[in-house]
């Protein structure tokens, strides 16, 4: 701006010194033609102030806009140029990261008898670890569907296994729940199959509790699975007659059976009133002390229904302690 004045001011002197030099040359031209000399200086000084006063104007108008456009911050003055216009810069976006998810992993623990995948669905790697499987006879299909509806839950709802590892098979017999029977492919029911301390040859030579503990292959499955996850506590999902659906307990679990029943208002027993050589409740709550609940579903509900009326109680077994155990 101060560049603009200066030239301005310059302008202006010389203006002036052409001026002086313009009146002569009017005088003189004005005597040859025999016009008095005093008219022809009124004449000249008339023009060489409304000369003087544009240029005036001109200045107050130019220094004016600067005012206004350094003042409204729409300019700015630097080196360069007298009155540089800089758009606003915009701030910048603030860095976002997203959360980490949590691990969600699948293990293949083996094959079943025709050679269809045994699959442990595994959520989180916490400390807390719970087991839970579904489908081991494959007479009671919702057993399945309730195991498979609670890892649908876990895989959109990350914060319940927030520091807690929980293993899901879904479809422990996976050949007998394709034939909608109890036994597997073997004809052994897997229930019978574990190497518990109680268990024995079934009668007359026959079958039905396999030719020797763990001699299945759906339940060394499910061994590993114990094996791999060492659960603080584990639900096995089985459905009966009406009437003698329960949340059933081995090893030290009555508390968590009671805390079940909080939320679907089963019974709660410590026997099913029958024998069960070799089960599961016999060989990992009473022989290893590991808090088991058998959890019996009415038979005669749907698996929608089965999920709907035990949501709550599965929400509690997961989010208590293995401190709740055994009280």
């Amino acid at each position: 701006m101060e560049a603009g004045l200066h030239r301005c001011r310059q302008t202006s002197r010389e203006d002036v010194d052409h001026s002086a030099l313009d009146r002569q040359r009017s005088v003189e031209i004005g005597e040859e033609a025999g016009i008095d000399s005093e008219k022809c200086n009124k004449t000249h000084n008339i023009a060489a102030r409304c000369s003087a006063n544009w240029w005036t104007l001109l200045v107050i108008g130019w220094v004016a806009l600067a005012t206004f456009l350094i003042s409204t911050g729409c300019a700015s003055v630097d080196s360069r140029s007298p009155i540089a216009v800089r758009p606003p810069t915009p701030p910048a976006p603030p860095s976002v990261k997203p959360a980490p998810r949590p691990a969600i992993r699948t293990i293949e623990l083996g094959h079943s008898v025709k050679g269809t995948p045994l699959v442990l669905e595994v959520f989180g790697n916490g400390s807390d670890r719970v087991l839970i499987f579904g489908g081991i006879h494959g007479s009671e299909p919702t057993s399945a569907v309730l195991a498979r509806a609670l890892a649908n839950h876990l895989r959109i709802n990350w914060d319940l296994f927030t520091g807690k590892t929980i293993a899901i098979l879904a479809e422990a017999n996976p050949d007998g729940l394709a034939a909608r029977s109890r036994t597997n492919a073997n004809g052994v029911d897997l229930n019978r199959n574990f190497p518990a301390k109680n268990w024995r040859q079934s009668p007359r030579g026959g079958r039905r509790n396999g030719s020797a503990p763990a001699s299945e292959p759906e339940t060394q499955a499910i061994i590993r699975a114990a094996e791999l996850i060492h659960p603080d506590r584990i639900i096995s999902i089985h459905s009966t007659r009406r009437g003698g659906h329960c949340n059933n307990f081995d090893g030290p679990a009555e508390s968590l059976a009671r805390l079940m029943a909080q939320s679907n208002a089963y019974p709660v027993k410590a026997s099913m009133g029958y024998p069960t050589p070799g089960s599961f409740g016999s060989w990992a709550g009473i022989d290893r002390d590991i808090p088991t609940i058998t959890l019996e579903l009415p038979r005669d509900l749907s698996g929608a229904q089965c999920w709907l009326e035990n949501k709550d109680a599965l929400m509690a077994f997961i989010r208590t302690g293995g401190e709740s155990a055994g009280k």
